[in-house]
């Protein structure tokens, strides 16, 4: 008996519209990560792009449990000596709330050139409008 894999040409790939106000931020990036890898999927394989595209409205109402909210930090360096920055999880959310989400979801994914691909099907919007009505995307209801 042979292994099934399925092709390219098989895969039709869905839009999926999810409401990110009042929810955790851990708990609805692993979703979204888990959709944009394909894993809700029954033909789903790991070293094939078969995940669907998901679109998120209202990043800015994301919420961390705790006390999270005023401890957690961002830090990057810029690659010149002296350049760590850190950046709070408020001012983040103030400056640019999608950011929150798209880097959640980026460490979830694979960190190669597959995780990269997959990343790309993620949009993701400070408020309730997007301007993607013309994929019809599915409301998807993520506890």
């Amino acid at each position: 008996m042979k292994t099934y894999m399925p092709k390219m040409s098989e895969i039709n790939k869905k839009w999926y519209i999810i409401d990110a106000s009042g929810k955790v931020l851990g708990r609805i990036a692993s979703q979204i990560a888990a959709i944009l890898r394909g894993k809700n999927n029954p033909h789903f394989a790991p070293h094939l792009d078969v995940g669907d595209h998901v679109i998120v409205v209202n990043a800015g109402k994301v919420m961390l449990t705790g006390k999270k909210a005023s401890i957690k930090t961002y830090v990057h360096h810029t690659g010149y000596p002296g350049g760590l920055r850190e950046e709070r999880f408020l001012d983040v959310l103030r400056r640019r709330p999608e950011q929150i989400i798209e880097r959640a979801v980026r460490g979830m994914l694979p960190h190669t050139s597959l995780g990269r691909r997959q990343l790309l099907k993620l949009k993701v919007y400070a408020g309730a409008e997007h301007p993607h009505m013309a994929q019809k995307p599915e409301p998807l209801e993520i506890g």
